[in-house]
């Protein structure tokens, strides 16, 4: 435990004393994956020539990992955790010093191939920690800034080397630099939480010392620069300028004007001549610090820039940020050229080899190929354009309709992670909570157990209704036709009685429920009003006459006209209360089970009525899905359909599986000449199950077994139970149509 210590002797003293928190971070996946956005990049290369390469990675989930590199494939060697805020920048000093900082105030040091220990904290910075530096050749030589304007220059040999006899010095007389003078001790190593999840005890150092302070930002650094010796230091934030140091004495040379916005991205040749600065005014801009001014401006992106990454020889940039957009552009000829373009804003880039890694707010990391050697290779493709000066110059070529194409579809390969929660809801038990992340998929929580309950995966139907609690209580709205986008399959609302794949509209299910006693009314009015004139009617007559003057007729083919669903029968002892109005007198509100059955068109909408009495809906939206089905790339498996093939969006993956698990079995069906899944093929292929042990146990010798399929988008092996609609949201992803590919699982 951390001792706590206070100025004096406070033996006496009442004021009471406030106790620290304790937090516990619960997740469901396994260590070896981040679970939210990617702040920062660092590759350390080997020595030798046949030594692994290792990518860090620092994330918004507080922790960094190391991935050790193959060609195509990334595995996740260590987790370097001890910050109890997001990561925010990484840098490599010397051969195997890993320097993060973070959002807790804090920097700390790691050694790179290590199972993931702290080494040292150093504590100066009075707020979060946003940015470092790094000099090449003066191993020793970090740079830190941060949101409180401060800049500090660390020699990380001398931060991390302990005095022998410092440990009875208490933590708060030198944790932070901020409460005595300004160049007092702010270096801790305290207790450390190592990637096991064990504290690791180590002792509060505390000695003689300080940091160099480079003075005179008077707003937030979110971005630093330094030269290879260690000679020259650029740094940049909220004030628009770019600030020159001298890092040995902290003492500012220069500095220049020109962006109009936050300085958000800064790179420095090795030499120290030149610096590139990216701003969130969309501008790129070169300088020349030996002539103290700005000798290029490149208008390339259409959003702020947020990371920069350039060549060996400082000859091309590559340049992202919040338009999702990767740019490579020569610094001399200023042709630019679209690289890729990306699902999240990107947030930092890493060179390595051929290739340059991307981070964005999304917990996945992208490695994309780049040509970082001999970039000219790219331009030879075409498509290049040519930078402008301007910043506005680059918002016209959009508006006119030449945004270049990409020269890259897809990265090399992905280092996938796990979707980040961003919205939660605590029940009243007080011991449940509700999560949605980002790809939608909705969990409870049982946060006494640190458990997922319940998984109810990732939501794939339409928002059909608005709520809202102006009356106190939760008040549904329904709007034509937006309520009627909503459709389930039978089975999944528990339906019996009806085929598993017929479709439910929610919208006109909830109708008939609400309007369930309305229509009881009704017929027994009706009913009465025929037995007063000597008619007798049957039942399907007396829904089929309605009154003289209704602008509604009863479809009498309407399959299950008045029937009311399980799943959607409402409370007779807590009934809901209507608020519509009709073609005449106004707004109004009633309880359902006080509905007599005389309201018509002058109290309901027409489509209601339309809905209600005759299955009617209005024109909807196309409730179909367009895809195309390919074999994977390299498969032997011969070719489904050449053609486009059509489905409803509540589709589930395994009726295609089945779809094609049919098609293999009868290759004379390949030809598909209206490219739709029609019912009567869904219902005969309903009932298969891709490799259950049917196909296998008890098989004539002239049967054959059926192969097990798997179908894939962008690589990801879907999951049987989810929709088209899922799949086209949140893993296709894109508005082209979406494409399938299938495969033949071996040995299943």
């Amino acid at each position: 435990m951390h001792r706590v210590s206070s100025v004096g002797n406070n033996a006496n003293s009442n004021r009471p004393r406030k106790e620290k928190r304790l937090r516990y971070v619960l997740s469901d996946t396994d260590d070896t994956k981040h679970c939210a956005g990617i702040n920062c990049l660092a590759v350390l290369k080997s020595s030798f020539s046949d030594g692994c390469n290792y990518l860090f990675t620092g994330s918004r989930d507080g922790t960094l990992k190391r991935w050790a590199l193959d060609d195509d494939a990334a595995t996740c060697s260590a987790t370097f955790e001890s910050h109890v805020d997001w990561v925010n920048d990484t840098v490599i000093a010397g051969d195997n010093t890993l320097v993060s900082c973070s959002s807790d105030t804090t920097l700390k040091t790691w050694n790179c191939l290590s199972d993931g220990t702290c080494t040292s904290t150093l504590r100066q910075h009075s707020d979060y920690v946003t940015c470092l530096a790094a000099a090449e050749k003066n191993t020793n030589v970090v740079a830190s800034g941060g949101l409180g304007g401060e800049v500090f220059v660390w020699d990380i040999e001398a931060a991390v080397t302990p005095l022998s006899k410092s440990s009875d010095v208490l933590e708060d007389n030198c944790s932070n630099g901020i409460n005595g003078s300004a160049n007092s001790l702010s270096i801790s190593s305290l207790r450390t939480i190592s990637s096991s999840n064990s504290i690791a005890a180590q002792t509060a150092q505390c000695h003689g010392y300080v940091p160099i302070c480079a003075k005179g930002h008077k707003e937030s650094v979110y971005a630093l620069a330094i030269n290879d010796s260690g000679s020259l230091l650029v740094s940049g934030g909220t004030e628009k300028v770019v600030r020159v140091w001298d890092p040995r004495t902290g003492l500012k040379t220069m500095k220049l004007r020109g962006h109009t916005d936050n300085i958000r991205a800064l790179l420095m040749d090795s030499t120290g001549r030149y610096c590139l600065s990216g701003s969130s005014d969309s501008m790129i801009r070169l300088w020349d610090l030996g002539q103290q001014r700005c000798v290029h401006s490149y208008a390339v992106h259409m959003d702020s820039v947020w990371a920069l990454a350039s060549t060996p020889t400082f000859s091309h940039v590559y340049s992202g940020g919040r338009d999702l957009s990767l740019y490579l552009t020569d610094l001399t000829t200023r042709e630019s050229l679209l690289l890729c373009t990306k699902e999240h804003p990107i947030l930092q880039l890493a060179l390595h080899g051929d290739s340059i890694w991307v981070a964005t707010t999304d917990s996945s990391v992208h490695r994309w190929p780049a040509e970082g050697k001999n970039p000219q290779k790219v331009f030879q493709r075409g498509g290049s354009f040519l930078a402008g000066n301007l910043s506005f110059s680059r918002a016209r070529v959009s508006l006119e309709g030449s945004t270049p194409a990409p020269v890259y579809k897809e990265p090399i390969f992905t280092i996938p992670g796990t979707p980040a929660i961003v919205h939660y809801e605590i029940l009243n038990n007080r011991r449940h909570v509700l999560t949605k992340d980002t790809a939608g998929s909705v969990k409870l929580w049982e946060i006494t157990k640190g458990v997922v309950i319940e998984d109810y995966g990732q939501v794939s139907i339409p928002a059909w209704f608005t709520v809202d609690t102006r009356l106190g209580s939760l008040s549904v709205h329904l709007d034509t036709p937006q309520c009627f986008s909503a459709e389930m399959y039978s089975a999944d609302l528990n339906i019996t009685g009806k085929p598993e794949d017929d479709k439910v509209n929610l919208a006109r299910e909830t109708l008939k429920g609400l309007l369930a006693h309305w229509m009881t009314k009704r017929r027994q009015r009706l009913g009465s009003q025929a037995s007063v004139n000597g008619d007798v009617l049957s039942g399907k007559d007396i829904t089929t006459k309605s009154l003289t003057h209704s602008r509604i007729e009863v479809d009498v083919n309407a399959e299950n006209d008045s029937m009311v669903y399980p799943s959607f029968e409402f409370s007779s002892v807590s009934p809901p209360s209507i608020i519509t109005e009709g073609s005449q007198g106004g707004p109004w509100r009633k309880k359902i089970t006080e509905l007599d059955g005389t309201e018509d068109e002058k109290d309901f909408p027409g489509w209601v009525l339309d809905c209600v009495l005759s299955n009617k809906l209005p024109p909807r939206e196309n409730t179909k899905c367009s895809f195309y089905l390919y074999p994977c790339e390299g498969s032997a498996v011969q070719i489904l359909t050449q053609g486009k093939l059509s489905a409803p969006r509540i589709l589930r993956i395994h009726k295609v599986v089945n779809y094609v698990v049919e098609k293999l079995d009868k290759p004379s069906d390949n030809a598909n000449t209206d490219g739709t899944f029609s019912p009567g093929l869904g219902g005969r292929l309903q009932h298969l199950a891709v490799g259950d042990g049917s196909f296998r146990s008890g098989l004539k010798p002239w049967q054959k077994p059926r192969p097990s399929v798997e179908i894939l988008c962008n690589n990801q092996v879907l999951s049987p139970d989810m929709s088209l609609a899922t799949v086209r949201a949140y893993v296709w992803k894109k508005p082209e149509d979406l494409v399938l590919n299938y495969r033949v699982i071996q040995g299943r």
